[in-house]
């Protein structure tokens, strides 16, 4: 009791905003990286690159939220059930898809070049989406559908998060080396490459990392009366 007497309070609302923020930024610096996207959003960024040879206003981040429809649509037919919070999933979904494709533009402009600059976009961009996805771990307000699978599928069958997330991005980046091989070949990587492993490894890791820091530190509160509707 003393230990949380001195923690400080952190509003669930807030940790939404960060979350989206962070992960957004995060996922725009590690396409400038070069390296291989992240395994979760790889899908997604393969689709994008298809999709926009044809169509050159599908951007990466409508690609995104197409993705996530997709997906919640597959979630609410597994589970049998569909809540108000999965719909508004789709609202995070568009809110983070126009920030992504605004932090690329943003991020398009800076001159950096070289390997050095790649790999400190890759690392700090691994950083950022691991502590975006962990801010959304702590609201309560409806996340990315990635992350609104992963709780969904924590809470339904009583797992641990950080295991159940390891689980899915593993198997997101064997669908995003499926579909760049669909897509561009055998021989022709598009979007997944070493980073998309690296990621896949220790991301789990670096999000439950994230997790206990905030939790030693701060008490996780509501500062607004809207969780009933999200969990309707």
């Amino acid at each position: 009791m003393l230990a949380d007497r001195k923690k400080r309070t952190f509003y669930s609302e807030w940790a939404y905003v960060l979350g989206v923020l962070t992960l957004a930024i995060g996922t725009a610096l590690m396409e400038r990286a070069d390296f291989g996207m992240s395994m979760v959003v790889a899908p997604a960024y393969l689709i994008h690159l298809k999709v926009s040879q044809y169509l050159p206003w599908y951007s990466f981040g409508i690609s995104e939220y197409f993705f996530q429809a997709f997906l919640i649509i597959v979630l609410s037919i597994v589970l049998r059930r569909m809540k108000l919070g999965y719909l508004f999933s789709f609202v995070t979904a568009v809110i983070y898809g126009t920030i992504l494709d605004l932090s690329m533009t943003a991020i398009g402009y800076l001159s950096f070049s070289g390997i050095l600059a790649r790999v400190v976009f890759f690392v700090v961009g691994i950083l950022f989406c691991s502590m975006g996805v962990s801010f959304l771990f702590h609201t309560y307000i409806s996340p990315e559908a990635y992350e609104l699978v992963v709780k969904e599928v924590t809470s339904k069958y009583k797992k641990n998060i950080t295991k159940v997330k390891t689980i899915y991005d593993c198997t997101s980046c064997l669908v995003g080396i499926l579909l760049s091989f669909l897509f561009f070949g055998l021989w022709h990587f598009q979007g997944v490459n070493v980073g998309t492993v690296i990621t896949a490894i220790v991301n789990g890791w670096l999000i439950g990392r994230f997790g206990k820091f905030w939790e030693s530190h701060y008490n996780f509160r509501d500062g607004l009366k809207w969780r009933q509707f999200f969990e309707k």
